[in-house]
């Protein structure tokens, strides 16, 4: 009996620690955007929303991630494939520097970016040639994205591959489907929810990127301010109401995308 006392009481006292780290470093930061979007009342926050840079801001951060998606979902697909259907040299490699975009700094990426293609790089200087330009410029903005949400897509297809059957694949050659026929028909449904999920864990992290859109976006209102650097310099110019109601708009999206995401990865479990 005093054994499962003390394990009862272990137990607890486990679960109310991590409660209280999730209150804490969570629920009550959020709940304190929330509050301070609305502390000079509902006239000032839709007034701050209502702003015409911040909205362009808004929907110039909502077009850049967008992009940035849908390029990671093509190229992280075919990575994941590379990565998890042939074996070569240097394999491991390749897998683990997937990876790199998150345990580097983002302001780092960006400077890695602004030094190989501003206008002083090999590139940039080929680019002003054909008479466009990358960094300062909304090519640089996605391409930043990229970087930065490049494994969500691939790490969650790749697993999925793994978990494929080889025996499914084999059944559909042997009735006569052809290559390109079984992987439409039973490859891709299986990598569809990493596709979906990893998607829109991209596009949720590419609407809060700071650190290496910063350095090479120009930050131009209506042309290359994005939402976070907008909220930085509401921040800078002592409108904390400001930020805090861009904030909402961008806390809320991702909010509606996580649910999304538990969606999506539930319906994928139960098939």
């Amino acid at each position: 009996m005093n054994t499962v006392f003390r394990y009862k009481g272990w137990t607890w006292g486990f679960r109310s620690t991590v409660l209280l780290y999730f209150i804490v470093l969570v629920i009550l930061p959020i709940t304190g955007v929330y509050y301070n979007s609305v502390t000079l009342g509902w006239t000032v926050f839709m007034e701050s929303i209502r702003d015409p840079i911040a909205w362009k801001a808004v929907l110039l951060t909502l077009r850049m991630a967008a992009m940035a998606t849908v390029i990671n979902i093509i190229i992280g697909t075919m990575i994941a494939w590379v990565l998890g259907r042939y074996r070569f040299r240097g394999r491991s490699l390749l897998n683990s520097l997937v990876d790199l975009p998150f345990a580097l700094p983002t302001a780092v990426g960006g400077l890695m970016i602004l030094l190989l293609l501003g206008p002083g790089s090999l590139v940039g200087r080929l680019a002003e040639s054909l008479g466009f330009e990358i960094v300062f410029h909304q090519p640089a903005i996605v391409i930043a994205m990229v970087f930065v949400t490049f494994p969500f897509v691939i790490r969650a297809v790749q697993p999925l591959l793994e978990e494929i059957d080889p025996s499914e694949e084999e059944a559909s050659y042997t009735l006569g489907a052809s290559r390109s026929r079984t992987f439409w028909r039973v490859i891709l449904p299986s990598m569809l929810p990493g596709m979906v999920s990893g998607g829109m864990l991209a596009f949720s992290r590419a609407l809060a990127e700071f650190g290496a859109v910063v350095l090479v976006a120009g930050n131009i209102p209506g042309r290359t301010l994005v939402a976070s650097v907008f909220i930085y310099g509401e921040v800078e110019s002592d409108n904390p109401v400001g930020a805090a109601a861009v904030s909402v708009i961008l806390l809320t999206l991702s909010f509606l995308i996580l649910w999304g995401i538990n969606i999506v990865q539930t319906r994928g479990r139960r098939r």
